[in-house]
């Protein structure tokens, strides 16, 4: 699915809620195990690139359905006036969307999401794509968030915290630009070596370490760069109002 047809499918479905209808009764969203299926076959299709470190390339992430009822979630891009390169930047923390059993309530969108990324066959797959330990796995949870990006934003180069067992990026930039809003990678040095694609509904997936720097370096934005992040946590996660099931651990099995 192109940008331009994904523009032309949120132009419909805004237009929809403005008719006084709210916009997921527009929305026929694939099955959480519809999206599970579709996410493991692009995962399992997925690019390897070395160098400077391990990252998965995928492509065709989710069900274009799912990527629409992500789009059009009645989130406005945050003002931020100030991100010093970092997103937890003091007053900033607070304008962060992330995928909340509030906003699961809300939003129909959310919930097909999550359950899907809940699901004991997409952890099984994460963890055998990425040799991820299985007793790490086990009793992670799920840490979801929404990001849109305006002009200003940008990012430090940093490897991640240990508390994240992967982290995934799962773009979903629309526009002439978007192309150039991949995530910028640097080697041990922190040395800039090159950009990460942000076409539309791909994907880049790494395993944190000491040496995964990313970021993203200071660029024109003219748009909103939306994009989501998708980890596993370990349980000693101190945030638990970021968690998509604060009470319900991913499980391996079933």
């Amino acid at each position: 699915m192109s940008y331009t047809q994904t523009a032309l499918r949120i132009e419909e479905n805004q237009s929809a809620e403005i008719s006084g209808k709210p916009y997921h009764e527009f929305l026929q969203l694939s099955s959480p195990e519809s999206i599970a299926t579709h996410f493991i076959g692009a995962l399992k299709a997925s690019e390897i690139k070395e160098q400077p470190y391990r990252r998965w390339v995928l492509k065709n992430t989710l069900p274009e359905d799912m990527c629409v009822g992500v789009l059009v979630l009645p989130i406005v891009p945050p003002a931020i006036e100030e991100c010093a390169g970092v997103r937890d930047y003091e007053q900033n923390n607070r304008k962060r969307s992330f995928f909340t059993p509030e906003m699961r309530e809300d939003f129909p969108a959310v919930q097909t999401f999550c359950d899907a990324f809940q699901r004991p066959e997409v952890a099984r797959q994460i963890t055998e794509t990425l040799n991820l330990p299985p007793n790490d796995i086990e009793g992670s949870y799920l840490r979801v968030e929404y990001i849109q990006d305006t002009d200003g934003a940008w990012l430090e180069p940093h490897p991640d915290i240990t508390a994240k067992l992967f982290s995934m990026v799962i773009y979903l930039c629309t526009g002439p630009e978007a192309k150039d809003w991949g995530t910028d990678i640097y080697d041990a040095d922190k040395k800039w070596v090159g950009r990460s694609t942000a076409a539309f509904n791909s994907a880049v997936i790494f395993v944190r370490s000491d040496v995964t720097f990313h970021g993203f370096e200071k660029r024109p934005i003219k748009g909103v760069r939306r994009l989501m992040e998708v980890n596993y946590v370990r349980s000693l996660w101190r945030d638990r109002d970021q968690l998509s099931f604060p009470d319900k651990p991913i499980t391996l099995k079933g």
